[in-house]
Protein backbone atom coordinates (compact mmCIF):
# COMPACT_ATOMS: atom_id res chain seq x y z
CA UNK A 1 0.00 0.00 0.00
CA UNK A 2 1.02 3.67 -1.19
CA UNK A 3 1.95 5.09 2.13
CA UNK A 4 1.60 8.52 1.31
CA UNK A 5 -1.51 8.10 -0.10
CA UNK A 6 -3.46 6.15 2.83
CA UNK A 7 -6.13 7.64 4.83
CA UNK A 8 -4.97 8.50 8.45
CA UNK A 9 -8.23 7.77 10.30
CA UNK A 10 -9.91 9.24 13.17
CA UNK A 11 -8.57 7.92 16.68
CA UNK A 12 -4.75 8.53 15.00
CA UNK A 13 -2.36 11.44 16.76
CA UNK A 14 -2.05 14.49 14.67
CA UNK A 15 1.20 16.86 15.25
CA UNK A 16 1.20 20.73 14.57
CA UNK A 17 4.49 22.57 14.40
CA UNK A 18 3.51 25.93 15.94
CA UNK A 19 1.74 27.13 19.12
CA UNK A 20 -0.50 29.71 17.96
CA UNK A 21 -4.27 30.77 17.74
CA UNK A 22 -4.30 28.93 14.32
CA UNK A 23 -2.59 25.89 16.21
CA UNK A 24 -5.45 26.31 18.36
CA UNK A 25 -8.23 26.10 16.08
CA UNK A 26 -6.72 23.45 14.43
CA UNK A 27 -6.40 21.50 17.22
CA UNK A 28 -10.00 21.91 18.20
CA UNK A 29 -11.23 20.67 14.54
CA UNK A 30 -8.81 17.38 14.87
CA UNK A 31 -10.09 16.62 18.64
CA UNK A 32 -13.74 17.06 17.55
CA UNK A 33 -12.95 14.34 14.42
CA UNK A 34 -12.30 12.29 17.52
CA UNK A 35 -8.39 13.07 16.49
CA UNK A 36 -5.39 13.36 19.35
CA UNK A 37 -3.21 16.64 18.61
CA UNK A 38 0.47 17.28 19.70
CA UNK A 39 1.44 20.61 19.72
CA UNK A 40 5.31 21.63 19.04
CA UNK A 41 5.73 24.97 20.62
CA UNK A 42 8.28 26.58 21.95
CA UNK A 43 6.05 29.08 24.11
CA UNK A 44 5.09 26.52 26.82
CA UNK A 45 1.69 28.91 27.37
CA UNK A 46 0.95 29.58 23.94
CA UNK A 47 -2.71 29.14 22.52
CA UNK A 48 -2.65 25.86 21.13
CA UNK A 49 -0.68 24.60 23.87
CA UNK A 50 -3.61 25.11 26.23
CA UNK A 51 -5.94 22.53 23.83
CA UNK A 52 -3.51 20.14 22.84
CA UNK A 53 -3.62 16.76 23.90
CA UNK A 54 0.19 16.67 24.62
CA UNK A 55 2.99 19.13 23.86
CA UNK A 56 6.55 19.15 23.31
CA UNK A 57 8.31 22.13 24.36
CA UNK A 58 11.44 23.07 22.26
CA UNK A 59 13.56 24.93 19.56
CA UNK A 60 12.58 24.55 15.66
CA UNK A 61 16.55 24.28 15.64
CA UNK A 62 17.17 21.31 18.44
CA UNK A 63 17.40 17.70 16.35
CA UNK A 64 16.53 15.50 19.14
CA UNK A 65 13.23 17.89 20.30
CA UNK A 66 12.00 17.79 16.70
CA UNK A 67 12.46 13.92 16.34
CA UNK A 68 11.24 12.88 19.77
CA UNK A 69 8.01 15.52 18.30
CA UNK A 70 7.92 13.22 14.66
CA UNK A 71 8.18 10.15 16.39
CA UNK A 72 4.85 10.59 18.43
CA UNK A 73 2.65 11.43 15.29
CA UNK A 74 1.41 9.82 11.81
CA UNK A 75 1.49 13.23 9.59
CA UNK A 76 2.32 16.98 10.84
CA UNK A 77 1.08 20.22 9.65
CA UNK A 78 2.13 23.73 9.67
CA UNK A 79 0.61 26.40 11.91
CA UNK A 80 2.70 29.09 10.30
CA UNK A 81 4.89 29.51 7.70
CA UNK A 82 7.71 31.05 9.83
CA UNK A 83 9.02 27.52 10.87
CA UNK A 84 12.41 26.89 10.18
CA UNK A 85 12.89 24.59 6.90
CA UNK A 86 15.58 22.56 9.28
CA UNK A 87 12.94 21.37 11.88
CA UNK A 88 10.65 19.90 8.79
CA UNK A 89 13.41 18.36 6.75
CA UNK A 90 14.28 16.22 10.33
CA UNK A 91 10.63 15.70 10.58
CA UNK A 92 9.70 14.25 7.23
CA UNK A 93 13.12 11.91 8.34
CA UNK A 94 10.68 9.96 10.48
CA UNK A 95 6.89 11.09 9.33
CA UNK A 96 4.81 12.94 7.14
CA UNK A 97 5.04 16.39 7.28
CA UNK A 98 1.27 17.97 4.95
CA UNK A 99 2.21 20.53 3.47
CA UNK A 100 6.06 19.73 3.46
CA UNK A 101 9.95 21.15 2.74
CA UNK A 102 9.22 21.73 -0.81
CA UNK A 103 5.77 23.87 -0.40
CA UNK A 104 7.46 25.57 2.40
CA UNK A 105 10.85 26.78 0.93
CA UNK A 106 8.55 28.05 -1.81
CA UNK A 107 6.47 30.26 0.12
CA UNK A 108 8.78 31.43 3.25
CA UNK A 109 11.06 32.80 1.17
CA UNK A 110 9.59 36.11 -1.20
CA UNK A 111 12.14 36.01 -4.32
CA UNK A 112 11.76 32.88 -4.44
CA UNK A 113 7.91 32.25 -4.03
CA UNK A 114 7.63 34.99 -6.93
CA UNK A 115 9.89 33.20 -9.16
CA UNK A 116 7.89 30.16 -8.56
CA UNK A 117 4.98 31.67 -9.51
CA UNK A 118 5.96 33.87 -12.39
CA UNK A 119 7.72 30.82 -14.01
CA UNK A 120 4.65 28.81 -12.94
CA UNK A 121 2.27 31.35 -15.42
CA UNK A 122 0.40 32.58 -12.67
CA UNK A 123 0.23 36.83 -12.67
CA UNK A 124 2.75 38.38 -9.62
CA UNK A 125 3.23 41.51 -8.22
CA UNK A 126 6.33 42.91 -10.26
CA UNK A 127 9.43 42.36 -8.53
CA UNK A 128 13.19 43.17 -8.08
CA UNK A 129 16.05 41.41 -5.98
CA UNK A 130 17.92 44.40 -4.29
CA UNK A 131 21.33 43.74 -2.53
CA UNK A 132 22.74 47.30 -2.95
CA UNK A 133 21.81 50.66 -3.40
CA UNK A 134 22.77 49.96 -6.80
CA UNK A 135 20.39 47.73 -7.34
CA UNK A 136 17.54 49.98 -5.71
CA UNK A 137 18.02 52.33 -7.92
CA UNK A 138 17.68 50.15 -10.63
CA UNK A 139 14.54 48.71 -9.07
CA UNK A 140 13.01 52.18 -8.58
CA UNK A 141 13.89 52.68 -12.02
CA UNK A 142 12.18 49.80 -13.46
CA UNK A 143 8.84 49.66 -10.97
CA UNK A 144 8.49 53.68 -10.20
CA UNK A 145 8.45 54.99 -7.36
CA UNK A 146 6.91 54.74 -4.83
CA UNK A 147 7.95 50.69 -4.45
CA UNK A 148 7.57 48.79 -1.30
CA UNK A 149 11.10 47.04 -0.02
CA UNK A 150 10.38 44.02 2.12
CA UNK A 151 12.56 41.06 3.95
CA UNK A 152 12.95 38.00 2.16
CA UNK A 153 11.84 36.02 5.09
CA UNK A 154 10.07 36.42 8.20
CA UNK A 155 7.74 38.96 7.56
CA UNK A 156 4.07 38.74 8.19
CA UNK A 157 1.06 41.33 9.22
CA UNK A 158 3.51 44.47 7.65
CA UNK A 159 6.05 43.41 9.50
CA UNK A 160 9.70 43.72 7.92
CA UNK A 161 8.48 46.06 5.49
CA UNK A 162 8.64 49.35 3.80
CA UNK A 163 7.17 51.76 1.44
CA UNK A 164 10.15 54.37 -0.09
CA UNK A 165 9.44 57.02 -2.60
CA UNK A 166 13.28 58.04 -3.15
CA UNK A 167 16.63 56.81 -2.91
CA UNK A 168 17.19 58.01 0.27
CA UNK A 169 14.31 56.75 1.95
CA UNK A 170 15.17 52.91 0.37
CA UNK A 171 18.60 53.54 2.26
CA UNK A 172 17.17 53.76 5.16
CA UNK A 173 15.07 51.34 4.74
CA UNK A 174 18.14 49.03 3.55
CA UNK A 175 19.77 49.89 6.64
CA UNK A 176 17.21 48.61 8.73
CA UNK A 177 15.70 46.36 7.32
CA UNK A 178 18.73 44.28 5.78
CA UNK A 179 21.93 43.03 5.59
CA UNK A 180 20.20 40.02 3.99
CA UNK A 181 19.01 40.61 0.25
CA UNK A 182 15.70 42.49 -0.03
CA UNK A 183 13.08 42.51 -2.51
CA UNK A 184 11.40 45.10 -4.47
CA UNK A 185 7.87 45.36 -5.16
CA UNK A 186 5.91 47.38 -7.24
CA UNK A 187 3.75 49.79 -5.81
CA UNK A 188 -0.08 48.58 -6.63
CA UNK A 189 -2.86 50.66 -6.79
CA UNK A 190 -5.72 48.30 -6.54
CA UNK A 191 -9.09 48.02 -6.15
CA UNK A 192 -9.89 45.72 -3.30
CA UNK A 193 -7.58 42.93 -1.51
CA UNK A 194 -8.95 39.74 -1.75
CA UNK A 195 -7.65 35.84 -0.93
CA UNK A 196 -9.06 32.28 -1.73
CA UNK A 197 -8.22 29.58 0.51
CA UNK A 198 -7.77 25.99 -1.35
CA UNK A 199 -7.37 22.35 0.13
CA UNK A 200 -5.42 19.32 -1.80
CA UNK A 201 -4.77 15.86 -0.46
CA UNK A 202 -2.13 13.95 -1.47
CA UNK A 203 -4.36 12.10 -3.76
CA UNK A 204 -4.67 15.09 -5.83
CA UNK A 205 -8.72 15.96 -4.07
CA UNK A 206 -9.12 19.55 -4.31
CA UNK A 207 -11.38 22.07 -3.01
CA UNK A 208 -11.86 25.82 -2.90
CA UNK A 209 -13.56 28.12 -0.46
CA UNK A 210 -15.09 31.30 -2.23
CA UNK A 211 -13.67 34.42 -2.32
CA UNK A 212 -13.42 36.64 0.27
CA UNK A 213 -12.49 40.49 0.39
CA UNK A 214 -10.57 42.12 2.80
CA UNK A 215 -9.75 45.01 4.12
CA UNK A 216 -6.75 46.40 6.55
CA UNK A 217 -5.62 48.70 9.06
CA UNK A 218 -1.99 49.26 9.94
CA UNK A 219 -1.28 46.69 7.40
CA UNK A 220 -2.97 44.05 9.70
CA UNK A 221 -6.40 42.35 8.66
CA UNK A 222 -9.41 44.36 9.88
CA UNK A 223 -12.29 42.56 8.42
CA UNK A 224 -13.11 39.98 5.74
CA UNK A 225 -16.01 39.79 4.50
CA UNK A 226 -18.07 37.29 2.04
CA UNK A 227 -19.59 36.66 -0.02
CA UNK A 228 -17.89 39.41 -2.93
CA UNK A 229 -19.90 41.84 -4.37
CA UNK A 230 -21.74 41.18 -7.62
CA UNK A 231 -18.74 43.14 -9.61
CA UNK A 232 -16.48 40.92 -8.66
CA UNK A 233 -18.07 37.95 -9.19
CA UNK A 234 -16.07 37.24 -12.41
CA UNK A 235 -12.82 38.31 -10.55
CA UNK A 236 -13.88 35.74 -7.88
CA UNK A 237 -14.10 32.90 -10.29
CA UNK A 238 -11.08 34.05 -11.87
CA UNK A 239 -8.94 33.88 -8.52
CA UNK A 240 -10.59 30.76 -7.18
CA UNK A 241 -9.29 29.24 -10.43
CA UNK A 242 -5.78 30.56 -9.88
CA UNK A 243 -5.87 29.07 -6.36
CA UNK A 244 -6.65 26.09 -7.71
CA UNK A 245 -4.10 26.06 -9.96
CA UNK A 246 -1.36 27.24 -7.69
CA UNK A 247 -1.81 24.01 -5.42
CA UNK A 248 -1.54 21.73 -7.99
CA UNK A 249 1.44 23.34 -9.97
CA UNK A 250 3.57 23.23 -6.39
CA UNK A 251 2.17 19.36 -5.24
CA UNK A 252 0.55 20.78 -2.21
CA UNK A 253 -0.92 18.67 0.87
CA UNK A 254 -2.65 20.42 2.80
CA UNK A 255 -4.33 23.84 3.01
CA UNK A 256 -3.52 27.01 1.16
CA UNK A 257 -4.21 30.64 1.27
CA UNK A 258 -3.64 33.02 -2.02
CA UNK A 259 -3.52 36.98 -1.29
CA UNK A 260 -4.82 39.38 -4.41
CA UNK A 261 -4.67 42.77 -5.00
CA UNK A 262 -7.63 43.77 -7.83
CA UNK A 263 -6.38 45.85 -10.02
CA UNK A 264 -7.71 49.16 -10.94
CA UNK A 265 -8.78 47.88 -14.25
CA UNK A 266 -10.39 44.88 -12.57
CA UNK A 267 -6.96 42.30 -13.33
CA UNK A 268 -5.51 40.03 -10.45
CA UNK A 269 -2.04 39.89 -9.20
CA UNK A 270 -0.83 37.82 -6.35
CA UNK A 271 0.58 38.92 -3.69
CA UNK A 272 1.69 35.99 -1.38
CA UNK A 273 0.78 32.75 -0.45
CA UNK A 274 0.52 31.10 2.61
CA UNK A 275 0.82 27.16 3.25
CA UNK A 276 -2.13 27.05 6.38
CA UNK A 277 -4.86 28.74 7.33
CA UNK A 278 -5.62 32.24 7.00
CA UNK A 279 -6.75 35.14 9.14
CA UNK A 280 -9.37 35.80 6.45
CA UNK A 281 -10.71 32.18 6.55
CA UNK A 282 -11.97 32.35 9.73
CA UNK A 283 -15.53 33.39 9.20
CA UNK A 284 -15.67 29.67 7.68
CA UNK A 285 -16.12 28.60 10.95
CA UNK A 286 -19.80 29.34 10.74
CA UNK A 287 -20.50 30.28 7.17
CA UNK A 288 -19.24 27.75 5.68
CA UNK A 289 -20.56 24.15 5.59
CA UNK A 290 -16.76 22.97 6.47
CA UNK A 291 -14.68 25.35 8.18
CA UNK A 292 -11.12 26.00 7.02
CA UNK A 293 -9.41 23.81 10.14
CA UNK A 294 -11.31 21.24 9.92
CA UNK A 295 -10.84 21.16 5.74
CA UNK A 296 -6.77 21.34 6.93
CA UNK A 297 -7.43 17.85 8.78
CA UNK A 298 -9.54 16.44 6.34
CA UNK A 299 -6.52 17.43 3.69
CA UNK A 300 -3.55 16.22 5.88
CA UNK A 301 -5.15 13.30 6.69
CA UNK A 302 -5.87 12.37 3.46
CA UNK A 303 -10.10 12.12 4.13
CA UNK A 304 -12.36 13.24 1.43
CA UNK A 305 -12.89 17.28 1.29
CA UNK A 306 -15.52 18.76 2.80
CA UNK A 307 -18.55 21.25 1.05
CA UNK A 308 -16.88 24.77 0.70
CA UNK A 309 -19.97 26.40 0.52
CA UNK A 310 -21.31 29.57 2.18
CA UNK A 311 -24.75 28.84 3.94
CA UNK A 312 -25.07 32.35 4.79
CA UNK A 313 -23.45 36.36 4.12
CA UNK A 314 -20.71 36.48 6.69
CA UNK A 315 -18.30 38.98 8.54
CA UNK A 316 -15.58 38.71 10.08
CA UNK A 317 -13.61 41.22 12.17
CA UNK A 318 -10.31 41.05 14.07
CA UNK A 319 -10.32 41.60 17.93
CA UNK A 320 -6.83 43.66 18.76
CA UNK A 321 -4.98 44.09 22.07
CA UNK A 322 -6.39 48.11 21.40
CA UNK A 323 -9.96 46.78 22.16
CA UNK A 324 -8.37 46.21 25.84
CA UNK A 325 -7.73 48.64 28.24
CA UNK A 326 -7.59 48.74 31.92
CA UNK A 327 -10.02 46.13 32.26
CA UNK A 328 -11.43 43.18 29.68
CA UNK A 329 -13.82 44.19 27.20
CA UNK A 330 -17.64 44.06 27.46
CA UNK A 331 -17.83 41.15 25.76
CA UNK A 332 -21.44 40.06 27.22
CA UNK A 333 -22.45 42.91 24.33
CA UNK A 334 -21.46 40.44 21.57
CA UNK A 335 -22.69 37.41 22.69
CA UNK A 336 -26.20 38.79 22.99
CA UNK A 337 -26.44 39.38 19.80
CA UNK A 338 -28.02 37.07 17.69
CA UNK A 339 -25.63 35.29 14.95
CA UNK A 340 -22.83 36.57 16.59
CA UNK A 341 -19.54 34.78 17.41
CA UNK A 342 -16.95 35.30 19.22
CA UNK A 343 -13.79 33.61 19.68
CA UNK A 344 -11.26 34.60 22.21
CA UNK A 345 -7.68 32.92 21.62
CA UNK A 346 -6.63 32.47 25.12
CA UNK A 347 -3.85 34.94 25.14
CA UNK A 348 -3.19 36.67 28.54
CA UNK A 349 -1.31 39.86 27.59
CA UNK A 350 -3.31 42.20 25.47
CA UNK A 351 -1.28 44.90 23.85
CA UNK A 352 -1.83 46.96 20.68
CA UNK A 353 -1.79 45.05 16.98
CA UNK A 354 -1.80 41.74 18.84
CA UNK A 355 -4.57 39.43 17.56
CA UNK A 356 -5.94 37.91 20.41
CA UNK A 357 -9.93 36.79 18.60
CA UNK A 358 -12.08 37.58 16.25
CA UNK A 359 -16.04 38.09 16.13
CA UNK A 360 -18.05 37.10 13.02
CA UNK A 361 -21.52 38.03 11.92
CA UNK A 362 -23.90 36.01 9.72
CA UNK A 363 -26.64 38.36 8.61
CA UNK A 364 -29.30 38.62 5.80
CA UNK A 365 -26.79 40.24 3.27
CA UNK A 366 -22.80 40.59 3.37
CA UNK A 367 -23.48 44.56 3.56
CA UNK A 368 -25.64 43.90 6.87
CA UNK A 369 -22.60 41.89 8.30
CA UNK A 370 -20.12 44.05 7.55
CA UNK A 371 -21.92 47.24 9.39
CA UNK A 372 -22.95 44.73 12.34
CA UNK A 373 -19.76 43.32 13.14
CA UNK A 374 -17.91 46.67 13.12
CA UNK A 375 -20.32 48.25 15.72
CA UNK A 376 -20.55 45.38 17.79
CA UNK A 377 -16.69 45.33 17.99
CA UNK A 378 -16.55 49.35 19.09
CA UNK A 379 -19.33 48.38 21.49
CA UNK A 380 -17.38 45.94 23.62
CA UNK A 381 -14.37 48.01 23.67
CA UNK A 382 -13.25 48.55 27.50
CA UNK A 383 -13.21 52.32 26.89
CA UNK A 384 -17.19 52.56 25.57
CA UNK A 385 -19.46 54.05 27.86
CA UNK A 386 -22.92 53.23 27.11
CA UNK A 387 -24.52 49.48 25.76
CA UNK A 388 -24.60 48.66 21.82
Amino acid sequence: MNTKNRIIPPGSTLGVFGGGQLGRMFTQAAQRLGYRVVVFSNEPDSPATQVANETVIGDYLDPIAVRAFAEKVEVITLEFENIALEAVARAEEVTLVRPGYNVLSIAQHRIKEKRTLQQLGFPVTPFYEVRSMDEASKAGGELGWPMVLKTTNWGYDGKGQAKVSNLAEAKNAIELLGPEPLIAEKWIRYQVEVSVIVARTATGEKAVYPMFTNSHSNHILDVTTCPASPELAKVGREAESIAMGVAESIGLEGILCVEFFVTVDGGLMINEIAPRPHNSGHLTMEACRTSQFEQQVRAICNLPLGDTSLIQPAAMANLLGDVWGDDAPYFERALKEPATYLHLYGKQSARPGRKMGHITKLADSVEQAADQVVKIRDAIRCSTPTLF
